[in-house]
């Protein structure tokens, strides 16, 4: 069992400027507390201002629990004996401060990078972490699909934790003798400031699309996110970027850290070169080195570029690094295939995105033959982008023989209400080829009983989830599951 840090509130302070602190700057902090429910005596809690409530509520409640210090922008009118206040402006940003010292800075001990963009995330991280692992080093992973520390999985709730649990993670890490550590770093985490206080040796940008308007509003806002990770890197890290993506040089305008490039189309640091592509593998060429790799199209071609490109970056032999990553295989819901036994090929996705979606129907229509259908069953989670369901269904039909709209993590919403702002965007040439099931159960059932030897069914939008969301409960459900299911009803 992990011993609790303990450490004088002045010692975790010192980073945080133009903090205002009313009490004794002497005593002893054993946690960082975020709900107020769980404080216990030597506890600071944080009164955070997030999206669904405000944690400046609750500080009563805290400091009638035992909170020995109150983390806060705003004092309470009433100040309790023996209780010390700090005020800053800003909770969230201190907050990151304050836990990277608590955990004595564990990302100043580690080779932490950090992968940010709309797309590839996950399977960028994950590739690294496979990597440097095969490499011979031990490793930590911080992504959507799961937590990870070397062998040992830590289920994960957010694309990053909040700064308290990421440096415990991280320490956690640091401590199992962890040399290198891979994470995911959402737009939602850089404008929370989750990573304040993090030390990253690189940064790397994969692209970026309409995602999260539901959070940040506007477009512009959610280019800002993502930019102000790199403009927080320190001028000893690297900053990769994929220079195919137009605002891939916007990405680096600020960043103190040394910028380096990949493209598939231009000039750059690591230039990749797709010589061919099929449902086996991808045969390119990297800096003048061919490489057969056992994931496929254009997408993850992109993906094996960056994670080369960050691998030789930090200082591994680019033979080494090829060698290995041609044994790499796709993260779990990323373009993950199954084959029935009359030639059917099943492709569970996280496609939730439409650049995501319209990415992996390309590479389906890119390596098919010709004669077989694609049948694509999708569907868009609830309480989110609103925006993107109408896109979503027109690229399915653009791409498909044959669509099949289902629900997803409804989460609040109605099921058909989601699916009748997709049916918008089916274009009325392809009423026919379309129809919607809310059952995504039933749905992806419809979809194998229609499916002739050769077809391609692709299930898209929940990848790695093993539940659904409804009304804030989260059922069982794994696409992965079902469709294994149908091919068994199908071969018996």
């Amino acid at each position: 069992m992990e011993s609790t840090p303990e450490k004088i509130l002045s010692d975790i302070l010192i980073g945080v400027a133009g903090a205002n602190v009313t009490g004794s700057d002497i005593v002893t902090i054993n946690s960082i507390i975020l709900d107020s429910r769980k404080v216990l005596p030597g506890s600071l809690f944080v009164a955070l201002r997030g999206t669904q409530t405000d944690g400046h509520q609750y500080i009563g409640t805290a400091t009638e629990l035992g909170a020995t210090a109150i983390l806060c922008e705003e004092l309470p009118e009433k100040l309790s004996d023996n209780v010390t206040y700090i005020q800053v402006g800003d909770s969230a940003e201190a907050m990151g401060l304050i836990a990277a010292a608590f955990y004595e800075n564990p990302s100043q001990k580690l080779t932490l990078v950090g992968v940010t963009g709309t797309n590839g995330k996950t399977s960028v991280a994950t590739f690294l972490f496979q990597l440097f692992r095969a490499l011979g080093y031990r490793c930590g992973l911080i992504s959507t699909v799961q937590n990870q520390v070397e062998d040992e999985v830590i289920p994960s709730t957010h694309t990053t934790p909040d700064a308290v649990a990421l440096n415990q993670l991280l320490s956690q890490m640091q401590k199992k003798n962890c040399s290198h550590v891979f994470m995911e770093v959402s737009s939602h985490a850089v404008a929370q400031h989750r990573i304040a206080g993090l030390h990253f040796a690189g940064g790397i940008f994969t692209n970026i699309t309409h995602d999260h308007l539901d959070f940040h509003k506007t477009f512009d806002n959610y280019i800002k996110a993502k930019k102000g990770f790199f403009d927080q890197l320190p001028k000893t890290a690297f900053a990769l970027v994929n220079l195919d993506d137009r605002r891939g040089a916007v990405m680096v305008q600020n960043t103190k850290a040394k910028v380096e490039t990949y493209s598939l189309q231009t000039l750059a640091t690591f230039k990749g070169k797709i010589i061919s592509d099929t449902l086996a593998g991808m045969h390119m060429d990297i800096n003048m080195q061919e490489v057969w790799f056992r994931v496929i199209g254009r997408f993850n071609a992109y993906n094996l570029l960056s994670v080369y490109g960050a691998a030789v970056l930090l200082g591994e032999k680019p033979e080494s690094v090829l060698t290995e990553l041609s044994n790499l295989k796709s993260p779990p819901g990323r373009f993950e295939q199954f084959h029935s036994a009359d030639n059917i090929v099943g492709i569970v996705d996280y496609a939730h995105t439409p650049d995501a979606l319209e990415n992996v129907l390309e590479t389906i229509n890119h390596l098919r033959s010709g004669n077989e259908n694609v049948i694509t069953v999708v569907g868009c989670g609830g309480n989110r982008d609103a925006e993107k369901r109408p896109k979503m269904a027109a690229i399915a039909c653009k791409y498909s023989n044959r669509v099949i709209l289902t629900s997803d993590n409804p989460r609040y919403e109605d099921p058909m209400d989601i699916l009748e702002q997709m049916r918008k965007g089916v274009p009325p040439l392809d009423y026919k080829k379309t129809s919607v099931i809310e059952d995504r159960h039933e749905a992806i059932n419809r979809a194998f009983e229609e499916a002739n030897p050769d077809d391609i069914i692709l299930i898209a939008g929940k990848g790695h989830e093993n539940y659904q969301e409804i009304k804030g409960v989260k059922h069982h459900f794994d696409d992965k599951e079902v469709l294994l299911e149908a091919f068994a009803k199908r071969n018996s």
